[in-house]
């Protein structure tokens, strides 16, 4: 049932508006389309969502490893309320929400020999490793929240397999 409350948080926000209407006589037309906070509570759902995929997938990972050397930890980052970083072999990459409606990756070395390697983005040209990716919300035709990178719509698992891969890559050298 807890499921179900977050996905329709909104039918709480229309009770409220309407039980306000009521009492005071006055008519919102804005009820139900709360922007802010929408954007808000999607950008932390879309966020838990990443994290949700990248613990099941690093934890695959850390199951299939031989040695114990160079697992994948996930670290929750105090004081906020979903961001996340993954940790290995001194390698750190970090998930956190910008603002709402934006979601940064972000990739970190914590060592003197670090050296930004240029990776291929999705457009083929090379990019510094640190380059910070923007995963940001745009509106739909109704008022869904549509995920894009680089103005191109995407999908948790294709976010989860490409930012894992590289992160799994670069922390083994």
């Amino acid at each position: 049932m807890e499921k179900l409350s977050e996905k329709l948080f909104w039918i709480k926000e229309l009770v409220r508006a309407e039980d306000q209407m009521e009492e005071s006589g006055m008519i919102d037309l804005a009820v139900g389309l709360d922007n802010e906070r929408t954007l808000i509570n999607e950008t932390l759902r879309f966020l838990s969502e990443i994290k949700n995929q990248l613990t099941e997938a690093a934890s695959t990972f850390n199951e299939l490893k031989t040695s114990p050397l160079g697992r994948i930890k996930i670290y929750g980052i105090a004081k906020t309320q979903a961001d996340f970083m993954l940790f290995r072999n001194g390698f750190k990459m970090i998930f956190s929400m910008k603002e709402p409606g934006v979601i940064s990756i972000r990739f970190n070395f914590m060592g003197p020999n670090f050296l930004p390697t240029a990776v291929p983005s999705i457009q083929n040209t090379n990019t510094p490793l640190t380059e910070e990716h923007l995963i940001q919300a745009r509106k739909g035709p109704f008022h869904e929240i549509v995920w894009t990178f680089q103005e191109q719509p995407i999908q948790v698992a294709s976010v989860v397999r490409y930012h894992l891969t590289l992160f799994i890559k670069e922390s083994s050298k």
